[in-house]
């Protein structure tokens, strides 16, 4: 939650002040972002030490190995947050007269600062620890942006998520949540993780068909309640993987007439879009949703 919770921050903030304006420091104020990004990064951070971790014992600074922990799915929301993270610090550096190439820079460095300080106060937490899985995840999330823009100077691979309520909540609420808006941001079991790949990977780089559509590739859990797989047995649910094969769209390539429509594009780009899907769980069955959350 407290990953989340940052995540939809900076989201909902570099949106706001920086979105719309193509690569023009139009306000001449290019020190905007860098000073704004170390404002809403160590105030949010002294913000969740006080809200968050001043109400759990603290400790020395310690190491904490949870790599096991939810299937791995907590993993795939790191690097998630800082690839969206990295994304909308990068359009915020543009949008104020930065060249490509100094913005991907910058945004990459944002976003695993300011997940890294998270990393930091979970180490002086006796109940977390800095956990090396978590960061690392962090830097394959930037690195999937940044490499991206770096070659390509184009996201043919978007990172995505979807939300779907689960039944498992209820059976340990103090860690996945009491209502809708809690779940949405603890319930692994919810959670669906996608990689959507532009057909521009495989057609003509100028096809406008293949910069909107594409296919996606989903990971999520199931009958998972608690953090350790053996908890869950013991309780009689059987954890499994879940793989998702479905299709996308980018719209953030079609062609809006109204500004508002082109804003409201970008704000839902980080949702996948709801479609024909095929599952495949980690005890072999397949099943066909019509369409999938």
């Amino acid at each position: 939650m407290r990953r989340f919770s940052s995540f939809f921050l900076f989201f909902i903030f570099f949106n706001s002040l920086f979105a719309q304006q193509p690569n023009i420091d139009t306000c001449h104020c290019k020190s905007r972002v860098p000073l704004t990004s170390l404002f809403l990064g160590s105030s949010s951070l002294l913000m969740l030490q006080q809200a968050w971790y001043s109400q759990y014992p603290q400790s020395a600074f310690h190491l904490f190995n949870d790599n096991q922990e939810w299937l791995q799915m907590d993993k795939v929301g790191h690097a998630f947050t800082n690839y969206q993270i990295s994304a909308n610090v990068f359009r915020a550096y543009m949008n104020t007269g930065y060249d490509r190439t100094k913005a991907n820079r910058y945004a990459a460095i944002t976003a695993l600062s300011y997940m890294s300080g998270i990393e930091i106060l979970d180490g002086f937490s006796s109940q977390w620890g800095f956990s090396s899985g978590d960061f690392y995840a962090n830097v394959l999330g930037a690195g999937l942006f940044y490499f991206q823009e770096k070659f390509w100077h184009e996201q043919k691979i978007q990172m995505k998520f979807s939300y779907q309520n689960s039944p498992y909540a209820k059976y340990n609420s103090a860690q996945l949540g009491d209502n809708f808006q809690q779940r949405l941001l603890k319930d692994y079991n919810g959670q669906r993780y996608w990689l959507s790949f532009s057909t521009n990977l495989f057609l003509r780089n100028d096809n406008a068909f293949g910069k909107i559509f594409g296919v996606s590739v989903g990971y999520g859990i199931d009958q998972m309640p608690y953090a350790k797989t053996n908890i869950s047995l013991v309780n009689n649910f059987h954890p499994q993987r879940k793989f998702l094969f479905s299709f996308d769209a980018d719209l953030k390539q079609v062609n809006w007439k109204r500004s508002w429509m082109k804003k409201l594009a970008g704000y839902l780009s980080i949702i996948k879009i709801p479609m024909p899907t095929l599952e495949v769980s980690g005890n072999g069955k397949i099943k066909f949703h019509p369409i999938y959350f």
